[in-house]
C-alpha cells in the first residue's frame, strides 16, 4: 500500500510571467508544508492564455518560454521531491505550442503539446504531434491540455501507453456562444465535468483536472479543477473560484481494484473499430452544402 496525495489546483493566471512563477513556486511551496506528492497546475499558468477564441489578438499572445530558461529552472528547484504538471507557450524551432511538463527536482520528466486546437486557436499556436505516456515518482503518467480530453483517442492511447495517471490541464471558458447566468449551468461546464468522468472510466485510471478562474479578454474560466478515479467517480473537486482539490489515495489499488471484473483495455476489440462511411452519407466532416 503506498498513498499518496495528490491535487489539482483550479486558479487565475495573467501575463504577467514572473508573477506567476512567483504565484506557482509558492504554491509548491504550501505543498510541501502539506505533503503533497503530485499537483497539476492549470493550462497556461505561465503567462496566460488567449483572450478571445474566434478572433485571437496577435498584440497579446502569452510569452513564449524556452523550457530551458529560468522559468522552469526556478520551478524545478522548488519542486523537490514533488512531482508538478504545469502549462506554458513554448517557443522552439520558430514555433509558439500551447505546452505541458511535468517535473521534479530533478528535471523534466515528460512533456506535452496541444495536438487539438479549438476555433482560432491554430492562429496562435502550432500542433502537437503525438501522446505518450512517461515514468514518475507516483507512477506512469501523461499529459493531456485542454480540448485534447475531447477525444476519446487521447486518453486511450495515454493508458495503452501505460498511463494510470491523466494529467489533464486546462484554461477551459465558459461557452463564449450560449452564455448561462450561473457558470454551473453552462454547456460548457457540464461538458467539462462529463469529459474528465468518462476519460478517467473509460480507461480505468486516475485523472486529475485542472483549469482557470477568473477572466481573460472576453473569456469567463470555469474552475471546476477535481481529481476523478478510475470509475469516474470525482474524489474531490472545487467549484468555480480558485482553490486545490486534493485527496489521498493509493493510485495502484485503485486502479487494480476497477480493473478486477472489467478489464476494458483488455477487452477491447480493435479489429472492429474501423471506419466505414457510407457512400450515400460521405465524410462528416466535409460540408455537402
Amino acid at each position: 500500500m503506498v498513498t499518496m496525495r495528490v491535487g489539482a489546483l483550479a486558479g487565475h493566471f495573467g501575463r504577467d510571467v514572473d508573477r506567476c512563477v512567483d504565484k506557482v513556486v509558492g504554491i509548491i511551496e504550501d505543498g510541501h508544508r502539506r505533503g503533497v506528492d503530485l499537483i497539476v497546475f492549470p493550462d497556461a499558468c505561465l503567462g496566460g492564455y488567449l483572450g478571445d477564441l474566434t478572433d485571437p489578438d496577435v498584440d497579446d499572445l502569452p510569452p513564449a518560454l524556452d523550457p530551458r530558461g529560468p522559468e522552469l529552472t526556478r520551478i524545478v528547484g522548488a519542486a523537490g521531491g514533488m512531482t508538478v504538471c504545469l502549462g506554458y507557450t513554448e517557443c522552439a524551432a520558430g514555433e509558439r505550442y500551447n505546452a505541458a511538463v511535468c517535473l521534479t527536482g530533478d528535471g523534466i520528466l515528460g512533456s506535452h503539446r496541444k495536438v487539438h486546437r479549438p476555433a482560432g486557436e491554430h492562429l496562435a499556436y502550432a500542433a502537437g504531434e503525438s501522446f505518450s505516456a512517461f515514468d514518475t515518482p507516483v507512477g506512469r503518467m501523461g499529459l493531456l491540455i485542454d480540448y485534447d480530453k475531447t477525444f476519446p483517442e487521447a486518453a486511450r492511447t495515454l493508458a495503452l501507453d501505460g498511463a494510470r495517471v491523466i494529467a489533464a490541464l486546462s484554461a477551459w471558458p465558459a461557452s463564449v456562444t450560449d452564455r448561462a447566468s450561473k457558470l454551473a449551468n453552462d454547456r460548457q461546464s457540464r461538458l467539462f465535468d462529463l469529459y474528465d468522468g468518462a476519460r478517467a472510466a473509460e480507461n480505468q485510471v486516475v485523472l486529475l483536472s485542472s483549469n482557470h478562474t477568473g477572466v481573460m479578454g472576453s473569456l469567463r474560466f470555469l474552475g471546476q479543477a477535481k481529481v476523478v478515479g478510475p470509475g469516474g467517480e470525482v474524489l474531490c473537486r472545487t467549484r468555480d473560484k480558485g482553490g486545490l482539490a486534493w485527496c489521498d489515495l493509493d493510485i495502484d489499488a485503485e486502479v487494480e481494484r476497477a480493473r478486477r471484473t472489467l478489464h476494458h483495455l483488455c477487452e477491447r476489440r480493435p479489429e472492429t473499430y474501423r471506419s466505414h462511411h457510407r457512400i450515400d452519407q460521405g465524410d462528416p466532416c466535409v460540408s455537402h452544402s
